[in-house]
């Protein structure tokens, strides 16, 4: 019986100008510019099935990521933060362009069954993801205007001006996101969360926006999805500190935080949230599993296409 040929595997750090590629079964380096006609160009070598391992970025890695997708090319995006990690889990010492490009590599022939393929997200998704990055942007830069120069009464003026001129661009990106939901059909499903109690319509476009991302098989995939879950670190009999994984959207996350604080005072939630508060969690703590059981309500009624009903809750 013959055996199945190996598919040439492929480690690519990216940076904005460049990117550094290692093909790991001809032990070979090349650096290419990060611009599309030197990818088409790069691309067009390559034999064909190839597993592709991309250094995730904002948005430097996207069209190499989505020209070698249309390729035919398998490519998995991997997370810094993962890959700093495995450095270190195998002596790395050195961490240069080549040194992350040589890792990749690596870390693609040796994790392969354990990650997942990337897939081109819906249109909707990444309009909508767009969008709310730049608002969440623009929301953090007013706030900090207004805490360093609140103290300035010269620029009292001047900074009203400027404030009231931010406030104009949330409005027109909020008008954005909602000519996105409605061409998107997507209406139906950000109702259903704006429902929940205190989730607001821009906390209901960012729970439809992930859930577009992916075929979630439960809540739980969904929450880990959304960076909610906890991280564990148990060994023998000491038990460490829980954290959140934080592995999904910020912004996402700072709505749904939001939301949970709103919905802390809500007749609905507030018995919820008092329950933790009186076993001795700190605020913050109750607030991130009314978060999460607001993400896990907002799933339900995604997926199973219900509208929200605060007696089935509890």
């Amino acid at each position: 019986m013959a055996m199945p040929a190996s598919r040439p595997e492929i480690g690519i750090d990216v940076a904005k100008d460049d990117l550094v590629i290692h093909l790991q079964d001809l032990n070979q380096t090349v650096t290419i510019d990060n611009t599309p006609q030197a990818i088409r160009q790069w691309l067009a070598t390559l034999p064909k099935g190839c597993d592709i391992a991309i250094e995730a970025t904002s948005t430097y890695h996207l069209d190499i990521t989505e020209r070698a997708h249309a390729k035919g090319h398998r490519v998995y995006v991997v997370d810094g933060y993962r890959l700093s990690n495995y450095r270190k889990g195998v002596g790395g010492r050195a961490k240069t362009d080549l040194a992350d490009a040589q890792l990749l590599a690596r870390y693609l022939r040796r994790e392969k069954d354990e990650l997942r393929p990337w897939s081109p997200p819906p249109k909707a998704y990444r309009v909508l993801q767009s969008l709310l990055r730049r608002r969440a942007a623009l929301v953090k830069a007013r706030t900090a205007l207004r805490q360093s120069l609140s103290g300035e009464p010269e620029l009292k003026a001047p900074l009203q001006a400027l404030i009231a001129e931010m406030d104009r661009i949330d409005t027109l990106i909020q008008k954005r996101l909602k000519s996105a939901v409605r061409a998107a059909g997507l209406q139906t499903q950000v109702q259903r969360c704006d429902a929940i109690d205190g989730v607001g319509e821009l906390t209901a476009t960012a729970l439809v926006m992930a859930f577009l991302r992916g075929d979630f098989k439960n809540s739980d995939a969904f929450v880990a999805f959304l960076g909610l879950d906890v991280r564990v670190r148990d060994s023998g009999k000491l038990t460490g500190k829980r954290k959140l994984t934080k592995q999904g959207d910020t912004e996402v996350r700072r709505l749904l935080h939001c939301a949970a604080m709103s919905a802390s005072r809500h007749p609905v939630w507030r018995a919820f949230y008092q329950r933790y508060r009186d076993r001795g969690l700190h605020t913050t703590q109750a607030l991130v599993i009314l978060a999460r059981k607001i993400a896990r309500t907002a799933f339900a009624l995604m997926k199973q296409q219900q509208e929200y009903c605060p007696a089935k809750l509890f």
